[in-house]
Order: structure tokens, then sequence, then C-alpha cells
């Protein structure tokens, strides 16, 4: 019984000490709030990486996607909250930048990349969304 209590409590530390490590490299480094509109037309803001190239900011999607990029690609009506100012935008995708994209995030974000890569599978096939202000 005691074999059993430590293993259990050492599996559920594991998790614990994981789900802290992922929140630390999240939100270490500089984080972007997207505002997206949900199927009833709710805000909902979701915390993301942000990496600018040529004049664009991007985000990251991975190739299985998520529901922010869902709500993106069902509701051309987004806004991204950067250093307290708040701009409405559109999105392109940009598969072709992938490989750039993941180099320039890696760059910036570091250990909390690689961290969030592993935990979430490979970043080959990611999409970044280049961000266009909205007219």
């Amino acid at each position: 019984m005691k074999i059993l209590r430590w293993v259990l409590g050492s599996v559920v530390g594991l998790v614990v000490l994981l789900l802290i490590l992922q929140m630390v490299a999240s939100e270490r480094v500089e984080v972007v709030e997207l505002h997206t509109l949900d199927e009833q037309g709710e805000e909902v803001t979701t915390r993301l990486w942000v990496v600018d190239d040529d004049g664009y900011q991007y985000l990251r999607v991975g190739a299985d996607g998520s529901g922010w990029f869902s709500r993106i690609q069902a509701n051309e009506d987004f806004a991204v909250t950067r250093n307290d100012r708040r701009f409405r935008y559109t999105a392109v995708l940009r598969e072709e930048k992938s490989e750039l994209i993941n180099e320039l995030m890696q760059d910036k974000y570091g250990w909390g990349d690689s961290l969030i890569g592993t935990l979430v599978g490979s970043r080959e096939a990611s999409i970044p969304i280049e961000l266009h202000l909205a007219n």
C-alpha cells in the first residue's frame, strides 16, 4: 500500500510540476491577447505568443488546429491586444513561412518553445498566421 501511494504521489507531483513549468514557460516572455467571438457572439480571450517579421506580426497554430484558430476561420472579426493597445486584424495563412516563424519563435521564447513543442508535438507542420490591420 505504501508503494502504491508513493507511485501515485510521484505521478501526481510530476503532472503538477509539468503544469507549473508549462505556465512559467508560456508567460515569461511577451504574450499577446487574441480576442475572438464564439458561436454565441461572446468574446473569448486567448493568450498567445507573437513574433515580428518584415513589418507583420505572426501567431502560430499547430497543424491539428485549436479553438482560437477555428474561431478566426469561422468569423474574421478578431482583435489582438499587444502592449496595452488593441487593434482589429484579418488573418493571412503563410504556410511557406513556417520554418522561419518557428525559428523566430525559438529565438524569442527559447527553452519555453522547446518545452511546449515537446509537450504538444512537433512544430514542423505549424501554420504561421500573418496579421493585417483591418480596414
